[in-house]
């Protein structure tokens, strides 16, 4: 199979849920993702995308799924196509005031309410939010539902945007490449330097201790 046949495939596959909801004349379908609960620094990003069924780009799938190079090239497509787009950022002081749970709680918020259109149906990446219309919150929704996967991939590649920014900032930590993640450089980085601004000093205690 080529591979402009498995991508096309695989859209199919994403589709399941939205279509039937368009084919019962719902027409504004929201998917809600986040990115970056689990890193040491820089801050959690949720994104809502909103597609329309005549214009669905090939290659959405789970950001995990795509090289870093294939999710901007997808975000540029899914950025292009969607009806409407929402990008809601929390940042570190707040994850250290409120967790990390209710600071992506607060990214999806942010989200449905920078929204343009208002949804009629919002699949969430098993998030339970407060919404005035029919909500689902599915596992790994972003492997199983097509608007999930576009906004995990606005989300990934927002974030990852801002984490080349704190990269500039300080340069030391090597965010550009890790984009706060916790491997080992970093982590190494951390203990040789102690933590920046863009840290978030309670996932850090551990590291700190060692």
């Amino acid at each position: 199979m080529r591979r402009e046949e498995r991508l096309a495939a695989r859209r199919q596959e994403l589709l399941g849920r939205e279509q039937e909801l368009w084919n019962s004349g719902v027409r504004f379908v929201a998917g809600l993702d986040e990115a970056g609960r689990g890193p040491l620094a820089g801050p959690v990003v949720a994104a809502c995308v909103i597609m329309t069924p005549e214009n669905l780009p090939l290659g959405v799938d789970d950001s995990k799924r795509l090289s870093e190079k294939r999710r901007e090239e997808t975000a540029a497509r899914i950025r292009e196509a969607a009806l409407d787009i929402s990008v809601g950022i929390v940042d570190v002081e707040t994850i250290e005031k409120i967790n990390i749970l209710e600071s992506a709680r607060q990214a999806f918020q942010i989200c449905l309410d920078k929204l343009t259109l208002r949804p009629q149906y919002v699949f969430t990446d098993a998030m339970n939010i407060e919404c005035d219309c029919p909500h689902e919150a599915i596992v790994r929704a972003d492997t199983l539902v097509y608007s999930v996967a576009a906004a995990s991939i606005i989300a990934k590649t927002t974030r990852d945007s801002i984490m080349r920014e704190l990269d500039a900032a300080y340069p030391q930590y090597g965010f550009a490449r890790h984009k706060g993640y916790g491997t080992e450089a970093h982590r190494q980085a951390i203990q040789r330097l102690g933590p920046c601004p863009a840290h978030r000093k309670s996932f850090l205690r551990k590291i700190l201790a060692e």
